[in-house]
């Protein structure tokens, strides 16, 4: 396993929509192995692959680690298929943003549906933190990060606040 080198905005493959994974072969397990050790050393709670320069429709996430409980999850081509009605504005972070967080409003509830390690097709219903963490993850393979969600006057200042906090 390997701990891979996180792409940071504004990098141009973090605006590019992602190509579907083919083969889940022994070079995606090990993708999904370092794209795990990565996530959990940065500490984040969910790594898209063009977070770390591959550009395919996978994602790893864990929302629940940091309260002591591991829930590894692994979505290959992922769709969300239904969105909930109800919306909260929660406060986000990203890993290829670091130093900021943004207030984005999403639905509290998805149904995502998805490609195991195994080939096989599944469907969750998310709730919570975990469809949050989820609808953030897809973002990024539809080329989307937290910046995309802001009307232009909050956007402008974040991105300052960025600017200056990686300087």
């Amino acid at each position: 396993m390997s701990i891979l080198p996180i792409v940071m905005w504004p990098d141009p493959r973090l605006k590019r929509v992602c190509d579907e994974v083919g083969v889940i072969d022994g070079a995606v397990a090990q993708l999904v192995s370092d794209m795990f050790e990565t996530m959990y050393a940065a500490p984040g709670r969910g790594l898209a692959a063009p977070q770390v320069g591959v550009m395919q429709r996978l994602f790893v996430m864990d929302a629940t680690w940091k309260e002591g409980v591991k829930s590894p999850l692994v979505c290959i081509n992922p769709e969300i298929k239904r969105l909930g009605d109800e919306l909260s504005t929660n406060e986000e972070a990203c890993l290829s943003i670091e130093g900021v967080a943004a207030d984005v409003t999403r639905p509290n509830q998805v149904e995502l549906t998805y490609t195991d390690l195994n080939g096989a097709r599944a469907a969750m219903l998310l709730q919570g933190f975990e469809a949050i963490c989820a609808q953030h993850e897809v973002d990024h393979l539809s080329g989307r990060v937290i910046f995309d969600h802001l009307d232009d006057t909050a956007r402008a200042v974040l991105e300052i606040e960025y600017k200056a906090a990686v300087v």
